[in-house]
């Protein structure tokens, strides 16, 4: 089957409530093992439909926003989800307090049972009224960003279109596109920050209903951390800090002295090179056919997964008018189909996204066939390892995508993840402030993004007023959709990076490792995942400063010649 007919209904919630009635009933009263894996078995099929529906009508949703029938289906999750994470709290209670618990743990596995017990820490049925006002705001917030119209370049573009403008070879051209894709944000500002103060203050409300002081560990709950504390990403923030940033301003240095900009401006820090950066030498069916080839190379496992994907037209990739911005990888339970949602707009982005995606489709193909729901992923920060480290493994085929500048490509790539870390850094730190006081004012939260933009990106100067004040992060949606997902992207680059260094030096043993973590899934928690692969632990001393003496010799030994 194709992904157009993979066919949507909506889950019927009496029969589904039902359904969960009748396992917590036997769970609660059987103390046969045999019974109740039946039942687990069983409720397990009526999870992966629901999932299957709700990630069906998820991905039509976001393909073009203004579909009105999958409108009413996302607000009609918006809606039950939370009367479905009522069902799944009394599930978790049921299987927690099992008679035969012991037995269930040494067949499943302890992390199903860590992460039950950290949800049932975050839900309770008082909060489903909050629930339901959360997705209606990171809907609002997705639609207000895809609605973006902006007139350039003779064209109407959407927020993604933007993105070659804004690396343009021609300085002047990146500082309009700047200040065009900004003119959005500012003439939405009102909105944007209404939208996050609600989201604030459903958060916290939710937290404090429930216990907890403010919401940052109900928020680190939330996303399943179950073996590190916001005291330890607080250390770890700090090792970027002193370790990082001052490497990464020498990038930034060097960088403006290949440009031959005195001034460097924010709208210049992601341009690399004088005469443009590296661009995809084909259009969407070349890259596929390239990524295709890649994959064939690479492995035979890495061979069957790719060919999957096109067989079953599972990557929705070119970008629209009414379509969502960004990229994602989600599943497809009953069709055991991942699928890979990006925007691509023809800069070497576009190759970024695929190799990133392709790095969690591949993944949670390989670990498809769990019998544990919460096993096809990992906890997001081991899911980013899995991308991250795929876009390293893609780095022989470079030529493919770039020609003859691959070189140049895998400097500028290289470069860009060591200084995305001090961004991911402050991303977090600003949720961290924000959550911390939940009574500030959204010119207050702007007042400290800029403060804190500041101390990590000391690099990161303006020409824009409405930048000036603090609006950059109206751009992140993370921090409206999933708050406190985005110090992961940084944990799992400094392990990704770390599969750079293997893959250079033995790149058979490099894949074999990966692979086997790959098919660990969701079956481990973050760092017992760090552990079973031999990786450094991104939250002890000196493991960045260790991890980054490879990175930069690297950049600094690199022929000077090929980038100019």
């Amino acid at each position: 089957m194709k992904f157009n007919e993979y066919k949507y209904e909506r889950p019927n919630f009496e029969k589904i409530e039902s359904e969960y009635k009748k396992a917590i009933e036997v769970i609660n009263n059987s103390d046969n093992v045999e019974e109740v894996v039946k039942v687990i078995d069983e409720i397990n099929k009526i999870r992966n439909t629901y999932s299957t529906m709700r990630s069906l009508c998820m991905i039509r949703i976001q393909t073009n926003t203004t579909d009105e029938f999958y409108e009413k289906e996302q607000s009609f999750f918006d809606e039950n989800s939370p009367h479905y994470g009522k069902f799944e709290f009394e599930l978790a209670n049921a299987l927690l307090n099992s008679k035969v618990r012991k037995d269930l743990e040494t067949k499943y596995g302890a992390q199903w049972f860590r992460l039950m017990e950290a949800n049932q820490k975050v839900f309770s049925p008082e909060i489903i009224e909050d629930l339901q006002e959360e997705n209606k705001l990171r809907s609002e917030y997705r639609k207000l960003t895809a609605s973006a119209k902006i007139e350039f370049d003779g064209k109407t573009n959407n927020l993604s279109q933007m993105g070659p403008y804004l690396v343009h070879v021609d300085r002047e051209v990146r500082k309009n596109a700047e200040t065009k894709v900004m003119e959005f944000f500012a003439e939405n500002e009102e909105k944007y920050d209404e939208i996050y103060d609600k989201l604030v203050k459903v958060r916290t409300s939710m937290a404090r209903k429930l216990g907890f002081k403010n919401y940052v560990d109900f928020g680190y709950l939330r996303l399943g951390r179950t073996d590190y504390d916001s005291k330890m990403v607080a250390n770890y923030r700090k090792q970027v800090l002193e370790d990082l940033v001052p490497v990464v301003s020498k990038i930034y240095e060097d960088k403006a002295k290949r440009l031959g900009i005195e001034d460097l401006r924010s709208y210049d820090l992601n341009v690399d090179f004088k005469d443009g950066d590296p661009k995809p030498i084909g259009d969407r069916e070349y890259l596929v056919n390239q990524a295709q080839k890649m994959y064939s190379e690479l492995s035979e496992e890495t061979k069957e997964f790719f060919n999957f994907m096109i067989e079953h037209d599972l990557l929705e990739l070119d970008s629209k008018q009414g379509k969502s911005g960004g990229g994602f990888c989600t599943y497809i339970p009953d069709y055991k189909s991942p699928f890979i949602f990006a925007n691509f707009n023809g800069t070497s982005h576009d190759v970024d996204v695929l190799t990133h995606e392709a790095g969690h489709a591949f993944q949670v193909y390989s670990s498809r066939d769990f019998e544990i729901p919460e096993y096809y992923f990992p906890t997001y920060e081991a899911c980013e390892i899995h991308s991250m480290s795929m876009e390293f493994f893609a780095w022989p085929w470079f030529e493919l995508f770039f020609g003859k500048d691959a070189e140049r490509y895998r400097y500028k790539h290289l470069a860009s993840s060591i200084s995305f870390i001090p961004y991911g850094v402050l991303v977090d730190h600003f949720q961290t402030e924000v959550y911390e006081n939940p009574d500030m004012t959204p010119a207050e939260r702007k007042a400290k993004w800029r403060e804190l933009e500041k101390l990590y990106l000391p690099f990161k100067v303006y020409d824009n007023e409405f930048l000036e004040k603090g609006t950059y992060w109206f751009r992140q949606s993370h921090i409206f959709t999933t708050a406190f997902y985005y110090i992961d992207y940084t944990l799992a680059q400094v392990c990704a990076h770390q599969y750079w260094i293997r893959n250079r030096e033995d790149s058979k043993k490099a894949w074999e490792s990966y692979h086997n973590l790959c098919k660990q899934g969701g079956s481990k928690s973050f760092l017992e995942l760090v552990e079973f692969a031999g990786l450094d632990n991104p939250f002890v001393d000196g493991t960045i400063k260790k991890i980054s003496k490879h990175l930069f010799e690297f950049l600094d030994n690199f022929d000077q010649s090929k980038l100019m």
